[in-house]
């Protein structure tokens, strides 16, 4: 016998020993359609299929982020005297009071009180008044978004950034590494920020060369600021230009369309609590003077006045707060809801509580672009509109050019959730995210008020029209929604 033979025999034992273990360890923790996905690539393609799961595969998330999630998560529930209430005059059934009790069991911030200032579907607006605010900011600004970029639309929230700072304000502003780096301007941009006097930092960096690795697949996905610990921004809005820093975008027309809002009262301790969490992270400071986690006062239900809760997400939450929110909330509806999501990639779970619904009379809308913005993801979205048509789900496209990028739901006209999560794997599991909680305002009327102007421009998608697509397009909208579960 040959080395050669050898060798070739050797590599044929290993390679099916690291199968058959990766049959016994791949579907521990792990949901089945993603299990699924990573054993058929193991499987089928190993040289692919080992290195990527070493890589991204792992469905546990350890180190030093996790410790301090922890940490924050355990601190929060010791310390539950000094955070808010429960608005004495919230009136909750008891559907909604368990999903509340449940999002405090689960990141451990409370059922609070808050105001709704004003919500944004225009971001030129949102700029605008995120200035304006900031203009006004008497002792600190903290700013936190997946991307960031110094381009002509956002050069005013800078500038009042720069305003605040020349006059003794402690300017903050963090930004996902790999979500900021591709935009331009982002070679000058730090040096840009530096000047400015604002102190800044990345989110999950990965720079190797100076030691500092995160698993690539990990982001901060969140979109937040808070403002002297009085006023918080919340939504799906980045701060950058509706083109994304495209010539090509302009020239086509094609812009991302999202909603933010603008929340006062018990409820922005919460935010707080969130930024100063990711603050840490990156930085290793702490803020725990009463100055950055005020608590301001409590807000009267009714009107613009709400029940709130902060629902935060991500790798340092295993528990996936965000889907059990959406999944709790919609298997309580009785009669209506709408969904807003760029990425509607849904886990099982979610998938039967939206269509079980319908089937049990309640009217379900779901909002989507007819053209999606990134390949996999929307191939991967259309593989899911057959069950929902077929349960009876309305689904509204968006027309192009526009990326429709809002992120919320409503619920029973009464319930609304609004931030940066979308409804797909990533967002459950592999990016942070936060989402709020509101009702006993007018909130929702607010909410459907925009579905109805996305209804307007909206076609709906039929079941006959669906049936009668392509099978190229089936074929591959079915591996990319395979290629989705990779996880």
């Amino acid at each position: 016998m040959t080395w050669a033979a050898v060798v070739a025999g050797c590599a044929v034992v290993v390679e099916y020993g690291l199968k058959l273990i990766a049959i016994g360890t791949v579907p521990e923790n792990r949901r089945p359609a993603s299990s699924s996905a990573w054993l058929l690539l193991i499987l089928f393609l190993p040289v692919i299929g080992f290195p990527l799961y070493w890589l991204i595969g792992s469905p546990y998330v350890r180190g030093r982020r996790h410790r301090i999630q922890d940490e924050v998560n355990r601190g929060l529930v010791e310390g539950r005297e000094h955070l808010p209430g429960a608005p004495a005059d919230a009136v909750a059934d008891p559907g909604l009071a368990s999903v509340l009790q449940m999002n405090q069991r689960l990141t451990g911030l409370p059922f609070t009180s808050g105001t709704h200032e004003a919500i944004y579907p225009d971001t030129a607006a949102f700029f605008a008044a995120l200035a304006a605010a900031i203009d006004e900011a008497r002792e600190f600004v903290h700013v936190e978004f997946y991307i960031v970029s110094w381009d002509e639309a956002t050069a005013p929230v800078f500038e009042a950034l720069a305003r605040a700072s020349a006059r003794g304000v402690e300017t903050r502003l963090l930004m996902d590494h790999l979500g900021s780096r591709k935009y331009p301007g982002r070679k000058q941009l730090g040096g840009r920020l530096t000047a400015a006097g604002i102190e800044w930092h990345l989110m999950m960096p990965i720079k190797p060369l100076e030691r500092r690795w995160r698993r690539p697949d990990l982001r901060n996905h969140r979109k937040l600021v808070v403002i002297d610990g009085e006023r918080a921004f919340l939504g799906s809005h980045n701060l950058i230009a509706p083109s994304y820093g495209s010539a090509k975008n302009i020239a086509s027309g094609r812009a991302w369309s999202d909603v933010s809002l603008q929340v006062s009262g018990e409820i922005v301790a919460s935010a707080s609590i969130v930024f100063a969490t990711d603050w840490y992270t990156e930085t290793g400071e702490m803020f725990v003077s009463d100055r950055y986690l005020r608590v301001p006062a409590p807000s009267a239900v009714g009107g613009p006045g709400h029940a709130m809760q902060l629902v935060p997400s991500g790798p340092g939450y295993p528990t996936e707060p965000n889907l059990r929110l959406f999944t709790s909330l919609i298997n309580h509806a009785t009669s209506r809801v709408a969904i807003t999501s760029p990425y509607f990639v849904p886990d099982d779970s979610l998938l039967a509580a939206i269509t079980t619904a319908a089937y049990r009379g309640v009217e379900v809308e779901l909002f989507v672009g007819e053209q999606a913005d990134q390949f996999l993801v929307g191939h991967a979205q259309r593989s899911y509109y057959a069950a929902l048509l077929e349960a009876g789900v309305t689904i509204h496209l968006y027309p192009p050019p526009t990326v429709l990028h809002a992120k919320y739901l409503t619920v029973d006209d009464r319930i609304a959730v609004i931030g940066s999560s979308n409804m797909d794997f990533r967002s459950f599991a592999l990016t942070y995210e936060v989402m709020l909680l509101a009702f006993g305002g007018d909130l929702v009327d607010r909410l459907q008020r925009n579905d109805a102007d996305y209804r307007s421009v909206s076609r709906v998608l039929t079941r006959e029209e669906w049936q009668q697509r392509p099978w190229r397009q089936r074929y591959v909208d079915n591996v990319c929604r395979l290629t989705a579960a990779l996880m």
